[in-house]
């Protein structure tokens, strides 16, 4: 199995700062990786129109940004959801993985 990155072009990996879909349906995934680096919690829906009341998963807050003391969802074993994936929070800082065959 190979992975490769499918938010950015490869090898250059990008810090996003805005809400909503971030991953689209794709049932070739077979895994991805949400990180946040702000200081505000993320939540994260699997499906489209997060929001701060409808979510799967929180992510914590980083100290500061980008020192990697966020929260991390990862979904990279067993059964993978491959539809749309978004995300919601005030001042969003996080980075996407997504694994493809």
């Amino acid at each position: 199995m190979s992975y490769t990155q499918r938010t950015e072009s490869s090898n250059t990996p990008a810090i996003l700062t805005s809400a909503g879909t971030v991953l689209t349906a794709d049932i070739n995934r077979s895994g991805f990786i949400i990180q946040n680096l702000g200081t505000n919690p993320l939540f994260v829906r699997l499906g489209a129109s997060a929001s701060a009341t409808v979510f799967h998963e929180v992510l914590a807050a980083g100290t500061v940004n980008d020192n990697g003391t966020g929260g991390v969802f990862r979904m990279t074993e067993g059964t993978v959801y491959y539809g749309d994936v978004s995300v919601a929070g005030t001042s969003p800082r996080f980075v996407v993985t997504e694994l493809g065959t």
